[in-house]
């Protein structure tokens, strides 16, 4: 199960149970009288437990005054000029109350202190570095089914794999010994000139070998290669391994959506980071 993908006029928002969210994200300026409210009757409606909202800066006034607060900013988002704000709006006591706090602090605390600290990552023999196509959805279909028993998305289904690669997403992998362990994604927004850098994974048996890092690397020397001016995530605000990754590679820490993703069989407060690259 999944939430659906509609559209307000030019804005595109997800809602459903899985995450029990209505996500704002894109709002197309001229949507601002309209957008605002309708995702709130959304909620409403189905009786969801927040809203999620990324949006220019120029758009948080709006939704300040309709009770949301700013969970995370993004410098420059909006083709390195507008910042973005990323919005949160709590419609239960439950929803906004921090699960394991000191856990998450903890995370956060070491992957900052690992700020601009390279590792050597070098792929052995059996190793290599793929582009991953048409061809490779089924098999990474099937990864992301043995690592994640839920995702806020549907990455475990071939067929959307095959939709997103045809329109705005570059899939990278390793493979190893000819079999895909590991993998990665840039979800690309070309109008805006951003990515996220998400969708990773790699096989429980070989974590620990740095895979997730050496992505990340060929990920934006890709991006810079198309000119994408910026580049942020949103990791498991309780993975030490993913929040690491980004710290090491000098991404800064831009907030926390707390109770945000329903990921790994969980709904989970999700940090940003970002890069100029």
């Amino acid at each position: 199960m999944s939430d659906k993908i509609v559209k307000i006029g030019d804005s595109v928002l997800q809602h459903g149970p899985f995450n029990d969210r209505v996500y704002l994200m894109k709002l197309a300026p001229h949507d601002i009288d309209d957008v605002p409210e309708a995702v709130e009757d959304i909620a409403r409606e189905n009786n969801y437990s927040k809203i999620f909202s990324k949006i220019p800066l120029s758009a948080k006034q709006e939704f300040l005054k309709r009770g949301h607060v700013e969970e995370a900013n993004v410098p420059g988002f909006y083709n390195g000029v507008e910042d973005a704000s990323f919005m949160g709006k709590f419609l239960s006591e439950e929803r906004i109350q921090e699960q394991t706090p000191k856990e998450k602090a903890s995370v956060l605390k070491s992957a900052l202190a690992k700020f601009n600290a390279p590792k050597d990552v070098i792929l052995s023999e059996d190793e290599e570095f793929v582009h991953c196509t048409e061809k490779d959805v089924n098999e990474m279909a099937d990864l992301y089914s043995k690592v994640f028993p839920s995702y806020p998305f549907p990455i475990q289904n071939a067929s959307y794999l095959l939709e997103t690669m045809l329109e705005n997403v570059v899939y990278f992998g390793i493979r190893k010994k000819g079999e895909l362990v590991a993998l990665a994604s840039c979800e690309m927004d070309v109008e805006n000139s951003n990515v996220e850098m998400t969708d990773f994974a790699t096989l429980p048996e070989l974590r620990g070998r740095g895979y997730s890092y050496y992505l990340l690397i060929k990920m934006e020397e890709e991006m810079r290669s198309r000119g994408v001016v910026t580049a942020y995530t949103i990791a498991r605000s309780r993975s030490y391994g993913m929040n690491t990754v980004f710290s090491r590679n000098t991404y800064l820490y831009a907030g926390t959506l707390v109770n945000n993703t329903n990921i790994s069989g969980n709904i989970e407060s999700m940090n940003i980071w970002y890069k100029k690259l």
